[in-house]
């Protein structure tokens, strides 16, 4: 058990300096510019709103993310990624690389910027309706053990993302209601090493202890998990860092 936690204590702090570090340059990110071009684009970036909607709430039909309120760190870390190919998805989110590359550091702290002003009614994913369709849809009890306790094989999501994912702003991010499509689609995708920009790769050496049904389990619980746990409890607006460098 010393080990397990010591080890988790060191991922913490990897996580911490990686994530802090690639925005500790981003005063002045100016929220008004990125939601110009999250509305209308720039150049060669398409608007953000076409797949990520008009409240940056995602898409599970194109398993495009919910942007809004995430955690601004979080989103300056994806988009650089994507700008520098370190991160590479596949399906429709094969465009995001190419849209980042057109998008200077400061547009992209500004995207960043305003997402995160979104703090927004969300609009969680239809289970029922994507089951229908065929879509796999794990057990949401399941997935509420395995994510507030975890198993004997990994450790609680809620040990990281705080309770039912609701994120540890400016380090992790928040993940639960989160699309359901998008959830499952990168627990795989951290699973088979498809997507490898993880700090310290912890969040692969989760998921390569996940089955396919604890993967859907899990992603159902988080895409409706509520991020207040009652008695007087308030859900965090994951923008501690986005408030120190907006302008």
């Amino acid at each position: 058990m010393r080990k397990s936690k010591f080890k988790l204590s060191s991922w913490l702090m990897v996580a911490a300096t990686v994530l802090i570090s690639g925005t500790a340059s981003a005063a002045g990110a100016n929220a008004a510019n990125g939601k110009t071009i999250f509305t209308q684009g720039k150049g060669d970036a398409q608007a953000c709103v076409t797949c990520h909607g008009d409240n940056a709430q995602g898409n599970d039909a194109m398993g495009a993310p919910r942007l809004a309120n995430i955690g601004y760190g979080y989103v300056v870390k994806q988009l650089t990624n994507f700008a520098q190919d370190k991160r590479t998805p596949a399906g429709l989110g094969a465009v995001m690389n190419g849209f980042a590359k057109a998008l200077s550091d400061q547009d992209r702290r500004d995207v960043a910027a305003y997402v995160n002003s979104l703090n927004t009614t969300p609009e969680l994913s239809d289970l029922a309706a994507l089951k229908a369709g065929g879509q796999p849809v794990g057990e949401v009890y399941k997935g509420a053990q395995i994510v507030q306790f975890g198993t004997d094989k990994v450790t609680s999501c809620s040990s990281c993302h705080e309770y039912n994912g609701r994120g540890a702003d400016p380090v992790f991010p928040k993940i639960g209601q989160q699309k359901y499509v998008y959830l499952s689609n990168q627990l795989h995708n951290w699973r088979d090493g498809s997507r490898a920009n993880d700090p310290a790769g912890m969040m692969r050496a989760v998921a390569k202890n996940l089955t396919d049904d604890d993967i859907n389990n899990v992603a159902a619980y988080l895409s409706a998990a509520s991020p207040v746990r009652g008695g007087g409890d308030t859900a965090p607006d994951n923008s501690t860092l986005l408030h120190a460098v907006t302008k």
